[in-house]
């Protein structure tokens, strides 16, 4: 797993405050982030593959920091957005998830293999030459994890990537997360998405109030909606 450290990372958006010196150190195989809109979690997150960069204190994966070196970062960092139509920049299917491997300078057959593995490993390979637009919502989900595991990241980051999916087709990508060798960091309103992770940190007003196992934290959290 890769170690990702959050160095007394604070961050404003103009005159708001959103995050206020944080401090972790990710390590774990599966970690949810949890807390109501406007925490902060969002903003949290997009700093691992530098989205967005802190107002002060450093970001760094394995060793690097984010802000200096997002180009080396963006190669162990994936991230998959809440509307995959967000991410999704290419005509068909197919094209969609061999653009993310053209940029990488791989031959065309190297291209072509993984791409048709990556359309096999996500159900998509019936789709190879459809619209990307015109899938349904669950289908666009599966093509934006398709798109950015075929590189092969070391890291994931989900940012609520069940919200606009039903629940059978949040079920399916929750079970594909749990399913994965990539260190997933998964931000997320549904409960259910985190069961068997490994850590759950909760997020209020921009600050870490709860940190640990899944049942600790989420019980934590559950005081403090109540």
């Amino acid at each position: 797993m890769s170690t990702i450290t959050f160095d007394a990372v604070s961050h404003a958006f103009g005159e708001r405050q959103v995050l206020r010196g944080i401090d972790l150190r990710l390590t774990e195989h599966r970690i949810g982030i949890v807390g109501a809109n406007g925490s902060g979690k969002s903003t949290l997150v997009r700093m691992i593959n530098g989205l967005v960069a802190p107002s002060s204190g450093t970001v760094s994966v394995d060793g690097l920091d984010v802000a200096k070196k997002a180009r080396e970062v963006r190669r162990l960092v994936g991230f998959i957005f809440t509307n995959p139509d967000n991410q999704i920049v290419m005509p068909t299917v197919q094209e969609d998830i061999a653009f993310t491997l053209r940029r990488r300078g791989l031959s065309a057959e190297e291209i072509t293999q993984r791409t048709t593995a990556a359309l096999h490993r996500f159900g998509l390979a019936g789709h190879a030459d459809h619209p990307a637009h015109l899938l349904s919502g669950g289908q666009k989900q599966l093509l934006a994890l398709a798109a950015v595991l075929v590189a092969d990241p070391k890291v994931l980051v989900a940012d609520e990537p069940t919200t606009l999916l039903d629940a059978r087709n949040a079920r399916h990508i929750g079970d594909l997360l749990r399913s994965m060798s990539q260190q997933v960091i998964v931000v997320t309103h549904q409960f259910a998405l985190l069961e068997g992770f490994d850590r759950v940190i909760v997020i209020e007003h921009g600050a870490v109030v709860a940190d640990g196992v899944p049942e600790d934290s989420l019980d934590a959290y559950r005081a403090l909606l109540a």
